[in-house]
């Protein structure tokens, strides 16, 4: 054991002779606090309360030019609306109240069958006594539909044309009954109308839907025909008129007296009657006029439209000039010609370099650690030795220098990196490990011991 170290002892001597006769020395970068020629250093350490104080720091990032938060919809200069020709024509003045001409009252009749109506037949498909009485007959009967034809017949299967056109529903019936029997069939069915297509009411004018409506079994009032086209809607209810021709003649009632008196709104309707809803002014006049505004808003509309491309023109001139502007700032910054914040990261990091501080906001100790650096390296970075350096702003302290040491032995601490803020020219530096220190002390020992040992084998 005594021979051993001996060994090491006079192994350390022939290297210490070997060094110094060859002037070889190894320096390690480090910080060092206190008044030397570089200036007055001062070392803090990084905790949760000193990281307020140093963010506290007066620091304004650099930002980014005003064009990259305008849109091309700033500073649009649209130009006024060009004002539309007075019309010539002017507006109908009210006319007088309506007169009311009511028809005459319409006799009561039955509907009869007409060309169009489509009648409705169920007989059974196959009826027994037994079966009529217990009620099954009802569920087996056959319903088919027939239109009745332009002659006024109807073709019945086995029975054949049927002549029932002008004919209420009994008297169809009975028509039907007699077909039946000369041809000795069971005479067992009923006929109905199930749609209503040869007596109508053709209603127009300022209605919501002008139409024709059914007349049915039941009567068709005026109130009743003018809510199935869904109402009347004129411009000018107080003079609105509703027309009725029936049989060669006009008739009119006021909308108004329609509406609230149930004598008028109860009038009986008759196939074939048309309706005709409208304003009591002169129809001629009323149609240019509202031409005339026709083509006032169509001058409007093209004018807008107009304005509106103008718009829309000046909108992409906005945005290419917009997108030119930031296209040449990007390649003045490829080219450095746009002024820069940086931070310089150095020591024993996983690459050495300079890390541009971003705009518009401000970047931690951890940004650049991990984005610049690389991170630290697991093999030679000493994480308890983790330094900010960063100059005094003051003038009269111009030599004072703080370096802000981030101790990250417990990794809990590299927390405070994401929240420690950078300011431009702050130099990050990373101490080396114990062991890599003495790695690179032999590495540096290496090439000058062969060289020593190569001279003194020449001599």
């Amino acid at each position: 054991m005594t021979l051993r170290l001996l060994t090491v002892l006079l192994t350390a001597t022939m290297l210490s002779q070997t060094l110094g006769g060859c002037g070889v020395a190894y320096h390690g970068a480090k910080v060092r606090p206190g008044i030397s020629a570089e200036g007055k250093v001062r070392v803090l350490p990084i905790t949760a309360e000193s990281v307020l104080v140093a963010n506290a720091a007066p620091y304004q990032p650099r930002q980014l030019p005003s064009y990259f938060r305008q849109t091309a919809g700033l500073g649009s200069t649209l130009a006024e609306p060009v004002a539309a020709p007075e019309g010539t024509l002017p507006r109908l003045a009210r006319p007088e109240p309506p007169q009311m001409r009511l028809p005459p009252p319409l006799a009561p009749a039955s509907y009869r069958i007409g060309v169009g109506d489509v009648v409705l037949l169920a007989t059974p498909r196959d009826g027994t006594t037994v079966g009529q009485l217990t009620g099954i007959l009802a569920a087996q009967t056959a319903r088919q539909g027939y239109t009745v034809q332009d002659d006024g017949t109807i073709s019945v299967p086995t029975v054949g044309r049927v002549q029932i056109a002008g004919q209420t529903v009994d008297d169809a019936e009975a028509t039907l009954f007699q077909s039946f029997l000369d041809r000795k069939i069971d005479p067992t069915f009923s006929l109905e109308i199930a749609e209503f297509r040869s007596k109508t009411v053709a209603i127009g004018g300022d209605v919501a839907a002008p139409g024709v409506v059914p007349v049915t079994l039941a009567p068709l009032h005026l109130d009743a025909a003018l809510a199935a086209v869904g109402g009347a809607a004129p411009a000018d209810p107080d003079t609105a008129l509703v027309r009725l021709h029936r049989g060669g003649k006009l008739y009119q009632m006021p909308l108004k007296a329609v509406q609230e008196d149930p004598a008028v709104g109860q009038l009986p309707l008759a196939a074939g009657d048309s309706l005709f809803v409208d304003s009591g002014y002169a129809l001629d006049r009323a149609a240019a006029y509202f031409e005339q505004q026709i083509t006032l808003a169509n001058f409007r509309q093209a004018e807008r439209k107009s304005r509106l491309e103008a718009l829309q023109t000046e909108v992409a001139l906005r945005r290419a000039e917009l997108s030119e502007a930031r296209e040449t700032f990007a390649t003045r910054l490829d080219l450095g010609a746009e002024a820069r914040d940086y931070v310089y990261v150095t020591g024993e990091i996983g690459k050495q370099s300079r890390y541009p501080l971003p705009f518009d906001r401000k970047a931690t100790l951890a940004d650049a650690l991990y984005e610049a650096g690389g991170g630290l390296s697991t093999a030679s970075s000493n994480p308890k030795e983790i330094y900010v350096l960063r100059g005094s702003a003051d003038p009269l302290e111009y030599d004072a220098i703080t370096a802000w040491h981030l101790d990250a032995g417990n990794m809990a601490a590299m927390l405070l990196a994401t929240r420690f803020d950078l300011h431009a020219n702050d130099v990050i530096f990373v101490a080396a490990q114990p062991v890599q220190h003495w790695s690179n002390v032999i590495k540096a020992l290496t090439p000058s011991l062969l060289v020593s040992s190569v001279n003194a084998v020449s001599e």
